[in-house]
């Protein structure tokens, strides 16, 4: 069969759209983003135990007193495992993806029941909104939308309306034909059929369809943190890359708590608004007062639970709860203050070293007067962002082998400002208690010590690539081992359990690494050099930035790390846990005075 290149079309498409259209994208970012910050400034400005209450009252409002207590006590279990902060931004991001897709996908709903051409046309295009992976959603959502909640959103609601567009259409047709005969033959126009007759009946099943574009809403979060998405989702992808146990726990465990809540009150809300529910309420509220445990079962009345979230609403304004919590940077005295409070914005990996490399510079940068801030990304999304001018800087280029393809793609729009560490090496390493095997050649026909495996990182890492295409067959390896694709997450987790077991594995692994501080690993070396020289990392600015922020990037091209400061600093930065970045940089600032001045120095 010949080659069909449906890639290079698709890429046209969206090549020709952001040619085109980027004024209509614009326009949609900055809406999607007011809504967002919104939203956000609504459910994280109060404080969390008086938002939790308002949430709680709510639910009491909703489902009777036991929903309220445990809604109280699931957000209060958020707040006490330092999440907060990011549960609000992820339901601050569903509330806003699942309100755009519900108001797109009922109309669509209401036209396929009506129309048996328009059904036939709309139902291709949902089985591949529902059925195509959402990562694919996110690659032309990068493009046309840069980095951030916008692209999250964007694919959010591509994945969730399909079900809401089908439960609308379903609810309309499910509805009885004699009961819109009779409406038509009293002379109903249609507009009023469809409201007086057809929608109240639908809303059960409409309703279905409301909570299951929540709940797709929010499952989407995970995937939203891939391309800086602030929330839960950045939370969970930080800990599946640096294999976080307890982060993991934490950031999931606040993603079921708002999944239950937001279940729960979406299934109230449909005995609400429906009729055959507000009769089986009325009769279960007549019911309270002759049968035992009437306090559990009590729900206020819809103007008494309305009040109370008034109340409280008007209780967090009156405390000053939604003015912030202020600017905690310490003073920058007036001889260094040379950034004058101007933002800088760094991207990261998460990578040891490059969350370590970034946060240095942003407490470098608080120091000096700046204003920076630190967004963590896929490193594909990375690369993406920092060519379209989404942040400043970029702190962790492997160069000139690891990340050459990205700046083959958007080179002409990158100043690489140099190396700051040097040399990096790749490799793959063993267990120290596997004996015998110290070089690459030495792997040769003891296959089965591995189960004839090399355990790899992600399918599209220039490491994986070259240790395929060259380092394998080079050593005659490639027909004896399978290297198995996974993650670096995985293959942390795979080393993990198997060096617990005393099990020989190898690995793919390279320098620096915190594993080579954490496991009594051997680097197997390469004799033929098929590896390579190895790389230098590089900090590397957008064309933009580099000319508009000239005194950082003058630093950031005279800065080097050795590789014991480095490894200190990730060690330190680790030994605060996930979450206390910024206390584990300031610990190692404080062991090595003079950092500031010799990164960032300044006239007297």
């Amino acid at each position: 069969m010949p080659r069909i290149h449906l890639g290079n079309w698709a890429e046209d498409v969206v090549r020709w759209l952001t040619n085109h259209f980027s004024w209509l994208f614009d326009f949609l970012s900055t809406v999607v983003n007011g809504m967002y910050n919104g939203v956000e400034w609504l459910l994280g400005g109060p404080s969390p135990l008086l938002m939790a209450a308002i949430l709680a009252v709510i639910a009491l409002w909703m489902r009777g007193l036991p929903a309220g207590v445990l809604a109280f006590l699931g957000f209060a279990l958020i707040d006490s495992v330092a999440q907060w902060d990011e549960a609000m931004k992820s339901l601050s991001l569903v509330i806003v993806s699942a309100v755009i897709a519900l108001v797109l996908a009922v109309p669509l709903g209401i036209w396929a029941a009506g129309r048996r051409s328009a059904s036939a046309v709309i139902r291709p295009v949902l089985d591949v909104m529902q059925t195509l992976p959402a990562f694919v959603y996110l690659i032309p959502a990068i493009i046309f939308f840069s980095l951030g909640t916008v692209p999250a959103v964007i694919a959010t609601i591509v994945f969730a309306m399909p079900v809401g567009v089908r439960m609308t259409e379903l609810g309309i047709r499910q509805v009885d034909p004699e009961l819109v005969e009779a409406a038509e033959a009293f002379g109903t126009p249609p507009g009023r059929t469809l409201l007086r007759v057809q929608l109240p009946l639908a809303l059960p099943t409409i309703m279905a369809g409301v909570n299951q574009v929540i709940m797709l809403a929010l499952s989407m979060v995970v995937i939203g943190g891939m391309v800086g998405a602030e929330g839960l989702g950045s939370t969970v992808f930080g800990a599946i890359s640096q294999v976080d146990i307890g982060l993991g726990f934490e950031g999931g465990i606040s993603v079921v708590i708002l999944a239950i809540y937001l279940d729960r009150i979406t299934g109230a809300l449909g005995d609400q608004v429906s009729p055959l529910g507000r009769r089986a309420l009325a009769m279960a509220r007549s019911r309270v007062s002759t049968h035992g445990f009437a306090v559990l079962r009590y729900r206020p009345r819809p103007a008494v639970g309305l009040s109370a979230v008034v109340i409280l609403a008007l209780v967090a304004g009156g405390i000053g709860a939604f003015s912030g919590n202020g600017d905690s940077t310490a003073p920058t005295t007036a001889s260094t203050n040379v950034g004058h409070g101007k933002a800088v914005k760094i991207g990261s990996f998460n990578w040891d070293e490059s969350i370590a490399s970034a946060n240095l510079w942003k407490e470098v940068l608080d120091e000096r007067g700046y204003k920076a801030q630190v967004n963590t990304y896929d490193p594909g999304a990375a690369f993406t962002g920092l060519a379209s001018g989404n942040f400043d800087y970029l702190t962790d280029a492997w160069l000139p082998t690891t990340h050459a393809s990205y700046m083959k793609q958007y080179g002409k729009n990158y100043t690489d400002l140099g190396t700051w560490y040097d040399k990096t090496s790749l490799e793959v390493s063993v267990p120290s208690y596997v004996k015998g095997i110290k070089t690459m050649a030495d792997l040769k026909g003891k296959a089965s010590e591995f189960d004839g495996k090399i355990i790899g990182i992600e399918p599209g890492a220039g490491e994986m690539k070259l240790l395929n295409s060259t380092v394998l067959p080079g050593y005659g390896l490639d027909k004896e081992y399978k290297l198995v694709a996974s993650s670096t997450a995985g293959m942390l987790a795979e080393l993990k359990r198997d060096y617990a077991q005393h099990k020989p594995v190898a690995v793919v692994l390279w320098s620096p690494h915190w594993a080579y501080s954490t496991y009594q690993m051997t680097k197997l070396t390469d004799p033929k050099g098929l590896w390579g020289p190895g790389d230098s990392i590089h900090n590397i600015a957008n064309k933009t930035s580099a000319t508009q922020l000239p005194q950082v990037s003058t630093w950031m091209k005279n800065s080097h790390m050795t590789e014991p400061q480095l490894s200190s600093l990730e060690a330190d930065i680790q030994a605060a846990g996930q979450g206390n970045t910024t206390a584990g940089v300031k610990k190692w600032m404080k062991a090595n005075p003079g950092t500031v001045d010799k990164m960032a120095p300044v006239a007297s």
